[in-house]
Parts: structure tokens; C-alpha cells; sequence
């Protein structure tokens, strides 16, 4: 069907596009849950929507064009939204309504009901799913102990300043960027952390039954938890490592250890990583065969995505760009 004529649904990777009210409750309880959507101006409706899919968190980006109502009857996950411009508002069973804008977001906690309305037309917003397993997991890996209830969401958190802000940028981001041909995201190892980092900064961003917890201080980590770590890294280098399994490897929480990395190693857990890594890849550089190989694979064989900062922190290691690296290898075989 034609979408540019507002006929039938248009959909481009995780784009999608629809005048027909229908069309577009059958995307969106395809993409979030079952729900209930009708306006009351179906001639000036217009979903326009980009949803991505990382792991436990599905992002949507979506304006309507019209007043919109949404019921939806049984939420299986933590719910957020963060509108961009506009405002509407949100509840859940008997409680209050709460307003949500370009200011402040707005949370909902399963397994309630959880409704919408108010829906102002020049309301463009970010909705997203969060998995109430993924969530339990992230706070245990946080706190370096298991948690036995659940997390317990504040109904609304500030997003115009501070980690509120932070976080639902990232969350835009992620909703553009799926459908941005050679993006990040398209790297499976970028998706992976991506969605960590959103996990993570959900709790640190917003109010709950453990943000205290969360706000104590780390405990002490002796050094010994270090080195099992660095020796985990050094033994498998290629490994997708990210902060959640170092922390395991450690047997400690997530904060535990980054501050002991931070006292002892003075470098974050990954950075350490990517040094070990970095190191890996000079060695290939240095030992390439004419031909054999480019700066780009071996980067990316050792799990650098982003080719641009890994030429930076290359050359900032090591006082010059893999590419000359490369060179030297193959003027050095060929003189031998």
C-alpha cells in the first residue's frame, strides 16, 4: 500500500507509519503488550513510530498527530515514558493520574493495569518496555546481593536535568540510531552494552525500594578479587566481556567493583579490558604478512566497534595510528 497517501502501514527496519487506527494498535500490541487505542479525531491520526529491540529493552519513539486513549490490561513489564515535546498522562488502577512532559517522566510497575490519556496532538514521545527479569538481574549485579522484592518504581522521575536526562538521551538515541544503515547498533557487542547501560541507569536514575541501598557507599574489595579479574581478562582477551560478568567473576557487586578498580588499577574494568585488548591487537599488527590482514578486521576481531575511537585510544597508547603500525610490519617483511 501507498503510506505516502496514508493507505496501509509502511514499515523500513523498525520504522513504522499508518493513518489507520487499527494498523496501528496491531503494531504497537505486537511490539509492547496487548492494548486498547482509539482517538477521537481519527482524520488527523498519524502514527509515526521507530522501535528497536536490545535484549530486555524495547524503545519506541512515536507521535500520533491526535488526542489519543490507551488502555492497557496487563502490563508484564516496567513500563517508562519520556516525552520529547507535548505532554499526556498516565496511571495505573485506583492511584491518581500523573503528568508526564518534556520535564518530567513518568514509570509504571507490573503486574497492574495501566492507562493513558490526555494525550496532547503535538506530543512526540518515548516509550519503553522494560523486562521485569532483566531489571531484577541488573539491581542483584548492582547491589552484590540478591534482591527479594521488587524494584518498586516512583511514579515519576525528572528528565530535564541530571541522570534523568542522561538516561532517556541515551534511550532517543538508541530509538534513532536502529535505523541509521551502519550505525553502532548494528554491532551485536554495542547492543549488548547498550541495553546494560540503559538497565543500569534506570535504577540510578530513578526512585525506587533500594535507591538507598544503591546510594550507600561500596563495600572494600580486597586485591586478590582484582587480579582474579585481570587474570579472567588476560586468559580470555577475545571473550564479549562487559561490567555485569567481571562483577561475577569478582564475586562482588557491580559498584564494588569499579571503585576497587578505581583505588587499585586506576582505570574502570573495561578500560582495562580494552588495554589488554589494545595490546593484543598491536601484536597483530606488528607480526601481519603483506596482505594478510587490515587495521579494520583486527579491530574489530578484537571487539572494537567503533573504528574511529579505536584509532584515538591506539594512537593515544601507543604514539601512533595502527595504520602505520601495519606498514612497518610489511616494510620490515619485505626488507627481510
Amino acid at each position: 500500500m501507498d503510506a505516502d497517501k496514508g493507505q496501509g502501514l509502511a514499515s523500513a527496519a523498525n520504522r513504522f507509519t499508518t493513518r489507520s487506527v487499527d494498523e496501528a494498535r496491531a503494531v504497537l500490541s505486537q511490539q509492547f503488550y496487548d492494548m486498547k487505542l482509539d482517538t477521537p479525531s481519527a482524520q488527523d491520526f498519524e502514527l509515526d513510530a521507530d522501535v528497536v529491540v536490545l535484549g530486555g529493552v524495547t524503545i519506541g519513539r512515536m507521535s500520533f498527530g491526535a488526542s489519543i486513549r490507551v488502555y492497557v490490561p496487563d502490563l508484564e513489564g516496567y513500563h517508562v515514558v519520556a516525552p520529547m515535546t507535548g505532554s499526556f498522562s498516565i496511571g495505573q488502577g485506583r492511584a491518581p493520574d500523573t503528568p508526564v512532559s518534556a520535564r518530567t517522566g513518568g514509570m509504571m510497575n507490573p503486574p497492574k493495569s495501566f492507562r493513558v490519556g490526555d494525550f496532547s496532538p503535538d506530543c512526540d514521545t518515548l516509550t519503553i518496555k522494560v523486562d521485569k527479569a532483566a531489571v531484577h538481574r541488573q539491581l542483584e549485579v548492582l547491589l552484590g546481593r540478591p534482591a527479594h522484592r521488587n524494584a518498586d518504581f516512583s511514579p515519576s522521575f525528572d528528565i530535564s536535568q541530571g541522570a534523568g536526562r542522561s538516561w532517556a538521551g541515551l534511550a532517543r538515541w538508541a530509538a534513532l540510531d536502529a535505523n541509521s544503515p551502519g550505525g553502532l547498533l548494528q554491532s551485536p557487542m554495542v547492543r549488548g552494552r547498550i541495553e546494560q547501560t540503559l538497565l543500569e541507569g534506570l535504577l540510578l536514575a530513578t526512585d525506587h525500594r533500594y535507591r538507598d541501598a544503591l546510594d550507600a557507599p561500596p563495600l572494600s574489595m580486597p586485591a586478590v578479587a582484582v587480579k582474579r579479574v585481570m587474570d579472567a581478562v588476560r586468559d580470555n582477551p577475545a571473550e564479549p566481556w562487559d561490567a555485569n560478568r567481571l562483577a561475577a567473576v569478582a564475586q562482588v557487586g557491580l559498584r564494588t567493583l569499579q571503585e576497587a578498580f578505581r583505588s587499585q588499577a586506576r582505570m574502570t574494568p573495561m578500560a582495562y579490558v580494552h588495554e589488554v585488548r589494545l595490546q593484543h591487537v598491536r601484536m597483530a599488527l606488528r607480526v601481519a604478512a603483506p596482505g594478510e590482514t587490515t587495521v579494520t578486521e583486527v579491530a574489530y576481531r578484537w571487539g572494537f566497534a567503533h573504528l574511529g575511537r579505536f584509532s584515538l585510544r591506539y594512537r593515544d597508547r601507543f604514539g601512533e595510528p595502527p595504520s602505520r603500525t601495519l606498514a612497518a610490519s610489511r616494510s620490515l617483511a619485505r626488507t627481510g
